[in-house]
């Protein structure tokens, strides 16, 4: 950034001197190693697509320092050797439970160590438990063969009930892990939420019951991370909620408990949420979670901040919105209920109570190019750091952003269109070339857009279309005041002085990812990044196309190719 705001360099994101040319040679190799991930494109199974490669090496260390605690030195086979592998892996599990619970509360600990968000280690969580639930079933087994072996199994779960809580406590594990795979979590997701909160609490006290003495602090380390995690939220929740003196007449929402927020429906999928007078900053890329008594009282749902910056042509100072796209749940009755308060005429507001900013996105402007990739909803990230780069007053090292949107319905987006022929203009005049591609798949026409022919590279078919998103999904949306709604206006035919040049392409076919990426990676002089927000498809062909032109291009070897940066974004986690 130095480099940049001196403009001593056309490109200042390339390797200046010895030192960093090897650090980027490493982390190009780092990179091309991690981003990979095999795509099960089943219907039905997507859902058992494996971790990226990265994470996969993640966890292959993960295993391999497990199995050594649970096997070194153990395996002999001598009158001990049952009893002696279940207390291995009895030390072997309980250890683990700090880790699980740590990994699954808001404000985590190990997040803040490693520099990253809860949401991202997410998956982590999911995976201890699994491994857990094996060190326990290992460790259970072997004690049970112990006795079976002595004929002393039915004496032992009479007279110590520690074995019986034992078996509880798998039980629980075997439910959380089975209740845990993405197919059942999204049948009821707001039920899946409850019973796991419930579970996890539950499993704590059948746990205690069931561990010696000399073993419970580890359970006493995973329940003061449960505690600290629960009361930090609680903080937060009053902190940002609750204001003693509000001033209304400095801000029109001003309220004492919780902010006033107005809905309204956009067509037949999409509620509009604008949330007044909040008083934090946030980042383009953060989400919060967001409860409405009225319409869930015990649901508290994380969506996309959807601005990167005060909206504008409103009186409300520092005001948030989302855009919620309909499902079953809280999203459904969010609709519902702004629907049937549109029909009636009404424009009363609701009480809203928020917790956040959560999320740690890096930098955007430090690239010098940006590739943007979304699927419908998925727009809710990307645009907002588009945003963010052209609004910045700082010095910014991007020149060219390259945007895509693709949906099945032509409906989907067009809350999205209006908001990006304003930022084409603004794109002009700051100077940052800004090419926008639009792909309708399912042969209806964005309003507002002008049809031009298919860019080489985004007429051919890929499995890189938009996505179902599933629910508890972080949508939101475009920057655009509810008071002037875009599915009200009437449609335009040049909505800004881009629209008709070739600044804005449609297509009414998927479009090609790897061909859309490839155009800015090999035009551009500096180091690119690449953001994808959208479902499974579309992220394992991203991740597969960027870790393969890296390796193709040689980067940051001796070709003179630069970095390609990958940032991954799904529906849910």
């Amino acid at each position: 950034m130095r480099t940049c705001s001196s403009a001593s360099k056309e490109y200042p994101t390339r390797p200046a001197n010895r030192f960093l040319e090897i650090w980027a040679t490493l982390t190009a190799v780092g990179r091309e190693i991690s981003y990979p991930q095999f795509y099960v494109p089943v219907r039905f199974l997507s859902w058992a697509t494996p971790p990226p490669l990265g994470r996969v090496l993640v966890l292959l260390v993960y295993w391999g320092v497990i199995v050594g605690f649970a096997t070194d030195g153990a395996i002999v086979m001598d009158v001990n050797y049952w009893e002696r592998i279940g207390f291995r892996n009895a030390w072997v599990t309980v250890t683990q439970l700090p880790l699980l619970y740590l990994l699954a509360g808001k404000s985590s600990v190990l997040g803040l160590l490693a520099g990253t968000s809860y949401e991202r280690l997410n998956w982590l969580h999911r995976w201890v438990a699994r491994t857990m639930f094996v060190t326990a079933t290992v460790h259970g087994w072997h004690f049970y063969t112990q006795y079976a072996r002595a004929d002393l199994a039915d004496l032992f779960f009479e007279v110590m009930p520690m074995g019986r809580y034992g078996i509880g406590a798998w039980a629980l594990l075997l439910w959380s892990v089975v209740t845990g795979f993405a197919p059942f979590r999204r049948m009821w997701y707001e039920l899946y939420v409850v019973q796991h909160v419930v579970t996890s609490i539950v499993f704590l006290y059948v746990v205690y019951e069931h561990i010696p003495p000399y073993a419970q602090y580890n359970l006493w380390f995973a329940v003061a991370a449960l505690s600290f995690d629960r009361f930090y939220r609680l903080v937060v929740l009053v902190w940002q909620n609750v204001k003693f003196r509000p001033d209304p007449s400095k801000c029109k929402g001003g309220q004492h408990v919780g902010h006033e927020t107005q809905l309204r429906a956009v067509g037949s999928d999409i509620t509009v949420v604008t949330i007044k007078d909040v008083h934090f900053r946030w980042k383009a890329g953060q989400h919060l979670y967001l409860w409405i008594p009225r319409v869930g009282l015990t649901e508290h749902h994380p969506y996309t901040i959807a601005c990167a910056h005060r909206l504008p042509e409103t009186c409300i100072c520092n005001s948030i919105q989302l855009v919620v796209r309909k499902h079953d749940g809280f999203s459904k009755r969010l609709h519902a209920y702004a629907s049937k308060a549109q029909k009636a005429g009404k424009q009363d507001a609701v009480t809203a109570f928020v917790t956040g900013p959560y999320g740690l996105p890096p930098r955007w402007d430090i690239y010098e190019t940006l590739v943007l990739i979304s699927a419908s909803t998925g727009a809710s990230f990307t645009l907002p750091i588009l945003e963010s780069v052209l609004q910045t007053k700082k010095t910014k090292c991007t020149k060219r952003v390259d945007f895509l949107l693709a949906a099945k319905k032509g409906d989907e987006i067009d809350y999205y269109v209006q908001r990006l022929h304003e930022l084409i203009d603004r794109a002009q005049q700051v100077g940052v070339e800004l090419k926008v591609h639009i792909a309708v798949t399912g042969g209806t026409d964005v309003s507002g857009l002008p049809t031009s022919a298919p860019e080489k590279g985004l007429g051919r078919s890929s499995s890189g279309g938009p996505g179902a998103a599933a629910p508890g999904e972080k949508t939101a949306a475009v920057a655009s005041d509810v008071e002037r709604s875009a599915a009200q206006a009437p449609p335009r035919q040049r909505l800004s002085t881009a629209s008709a040049d070739s600044h804005v392409h449609q297509s009414s076919t998927r479009p090609d990812v790897d061909g859309f990426i490839r155009g800015p990676v090999e035009a551009t002089g500096g180091e690119t990044s690449v953001v994808v927000c959208g479902g499974k498809s579309l992220v394992a062909r991203t991740r597969n196309c960027v870790a393969k032109l890296s390796d193709e291009r040689a980067v940051h070897k001796g070709t003179g190719a630069q970095g390609i940066h990958l940032h991954v974004e799904e529906y849910c986690f």
